[in-house]
């Protein structure tokens, strides 16, 4: 590149823009960074509240994947789903690595702020309750909570009432002749899923099967998206041990004590079992 076409990149690059910049009409920078609005003078309170916003963004990416990935195993399109797979496990990723900011908090410096979010808490997130209630967790208590906001309620009742995404696999599944029983296709689909014998069968034969087949490389796909969720919880359990310890969580839960509950959930479980019968 010569001197004068370096001279004509440079004075598009610093041109004056008839308004908002395209970067910033498209991605809306300007509007993100109005959202932090700290309400003590904490030095670590910013930290707190970026983090949690970008983990509400990562929490919305990895929904849309898993909703795109749902649609596409509703219409036998196993390539499209696995892509989506793919993707929300490059986000989940992402969203593990979130909590480097706030993850050496000390409880002097947690304190310093905590009082100033009243009884806010984390498991109040919408969105992270579509991931939950996608994953197959379903929990009536936890869609009655957010009666009070009926936008985010009807949203939320319809991911709680649709089949979850592992409903949707188990469902391809059936559909290529795998012995997924009857009683698991047609279960209630608002109740949380638990394990079923038959169904750690059909990921047997799975497993059983060609190395490189694309069965197998769904079960390892879900296995991996697992896996992250699980890191991703037991995570938040150690950085509240770190910051707060075992007192009780800002909304008036058991804190520590219930997210190592929850943590303990296990996600697709019978992915998980049938390692021990290969």
């Amino acid at each position: 590149m010569n001197d004068s076409t370096t001279a004509l990149a440079d004075d598009s690059l610093t041109r004056p823009f008839a308004g908002a910049s395209p970067y910033d009409t498209y991605v809306r920078a300007s509007v993100l960074n109005s959202l932090q609005h700290p309400l003590t003078e904490a030095p670590d309170e910013m930290g707190f509240l970026v983090t949690t916003q970008v983990m509400e963004l990562w929490f919305t990416l990895v929904v849309h994947e898993w909703r795109a990935a749902r649609v596409a195993l509703a219409k036998d399109d196993l390539d499209a789903a696995l892509d989506a797979l793919t993707r929300s496990r490059r986000a989940l990723t992402a969203l593990g690595a979130a909590w480097a900011p706030i993850a050496a908090l000390t409880p002097a410096q947690f304190n310093g702020f905590r009082a100033a979010f009243g009884q806010a808490s984390g498991f109040q997130s919408a969105m992270y309750r579509h991931m939950e209630f996608l994953l197959g967790d379903k929990s009536a208590a936890m869609l009655r909570a957010h009666r009070g906001d009926p936008a985010v309620h009807e949203a939320l009742g319809e991911t709680y009432r649709e089949p979850s995404l592992y409903d949707e696999v188990l469902a391809y599944l059936h559909r290529r002749d795998l012995p997924v029983p009857r009683h698991v296709l047609e279960r209630d689909m608002t109740s949380p899923y638990a394990s079923d014998p038959g169904v750690v069968e059909v990921w047997r034969q799975v497993y059983a099967g060609p190395p490189h087949h694309p069965h197998l490389t769904l079960g390892e796909l879900l296995t991996d998206i697992a896996e992250l969720v699980t890191r991703w919880r037991f995570e938040h359990v150690l950085v509240v041990r770190r910051a707060m310890g075992a007192k009780p969580g800002s909304a008036g839960s058991a804190g520590l004590a219930w997210l190592e509950r929850r943590a303990a959930r296990p996600v697709f479980p019978e992915l998980w079992e049938v390692r021990g019968d290969l």
